[in-house]
């Protein structure tokens, strides 16, 4: 295992956010004039970022002045180039050595429709020794937070990140998790404080469709009642987001930028609502952090591309009020 930097020198510098991510990648931005099929397509203005989930936040919390520690499995030259990009942004690094070659995904804007075009690999498969090397890390942790995000490689079991949460929160540390699929339904009540569903996720947890509001934060503080989470925070792209806890449901308003890509949005959304969270704002304000961040972020090429000054400048952008539910009752059940 190595470490890009010692966990006891930010040990007075505020709360530490830490990451985890599985299935990290290299991530590739590109435009090109049109995509056609059976064509060979040339593409310009290549931007090279370190990706996957977890890796965003880290890097998105680092940009906004706040502690963050990356945990990554990371193989190959490709996982040694994610490990290089991590140290020039200065984000502070756990590796977690792999067989596998760390993935690489590609992402082309099409200036010709405006479509962007996402090709993702499913990742390298991850041995049983490798998974328990993950926990161990895990299990060695010292922080204030964990956010667990992305996809699970071939090889790795779908409660692995339940498994993971057991193990962080039993040494004291809060849980944020942002995945799909098989995982995200084996984590429900396994000792998570934020779900962050997309929408499409969030139906699948809750089986069946939430296409207006009442009926969104309805589904979303049941589930709160229900134990999956502490807290869900339900991000809705244009829609903006939800947040629900046993209090009461907040909605917030999207704020209005010129997109350029949706890479690393939602990972934004949640960099930014830990970090408010993890400062001891009240949450209508760590939401506004989170509206502000992933506003600045869909708003620039590459992935999860964020700049502290325009952040700032977005402050109070984001109207926050009181979501009504279907049925009034539950907020005092």
């Amino acid at each position: 295992m190595n470490s890009g930097a010692s966990q006891e020198k930010f040990a007075q510098a505020g709360p530490l956010i830490a990451t985890l991510t599985v299935n990290p990648a290299v991530d590739v931005a590109a435009q090109a004039d049109a995509v056609r099929p059976g064509h060979k397509i040339r593409t310009f203005g290549e931007r090279f970022d370190p990706g996957g989930g977890g890796i965003n936040v880290a890097r998105v919390v680092h940009e906004l002045g706040g502690r963050a520690l990356a945990i990554v499995a990371t193989g190959g030259v490709t996982g040694r180039y994610v490990e290089a990009m991590l140290g020039q942004s200065g984000v502070p690094t756990v590796s977690v050595p792999i067989a596998g070659a760390t993935r690489i995904s590609f992402t082309v804007l099409d200036r010709k429709q405006g479509g962007e075009y996402r090709f993702v690999p499913q990742g390298p498969r991850l041995e049983p020794a490798e998974c328990a090397a993950i926990l161990q890390a895990i299990d060695r942790l010292e922080a204030d937070w964990l956010v667990i995000s992305g996809s699970l490689p071939p090889g790795v079991a779908s409660d692995f990140y339940a498994e993971v949460a057991h193990t962080a929160a039993a040494r004291g540390i809060r849980v944020a998790l942002d995945t799909s699929g098989p995982p995200l339904k084996a984590s429900l009540g396994r000792n998570i404080s934020i779900l962050k569903p997309s929408l499409s996720e969030f139906e699948a947890i809750v089986g069946r469709e939430a296409r207006d509001d009442a009926t969104r934060a309805t589904l979303a503080l049941e589930l709160v009642r229900s134990g999956a989470s502490a807290m869900i925070a339900l991000t809705l792209g244009e829609a903006g987001a939800m947040v629900a806890t046993a209090e009461g449901v907040r909605h917030a308003a999207a704020i209005p930028v010129s997109e350029r890509t949706g890479v690393g949005a939602g990972d934004s959304f949640l960099a930014g609502l830990v970090l408010g969270l993890a400062r001891g704002w009240p949450t209508d304000k760590a939401l506004g952090l989170a509206m502000a961040t992933a506003a600045v972020a869909v708003s620039h090429s590459g992935t999860a591309s964020v700049c502290r000054a325009e952040v700032e400048a977005l402050l109070g952008k984001s109207l926050v009020k009181r979501a009504a539910v279907e049925r009034p009752e539950i907020l005092t059940g």
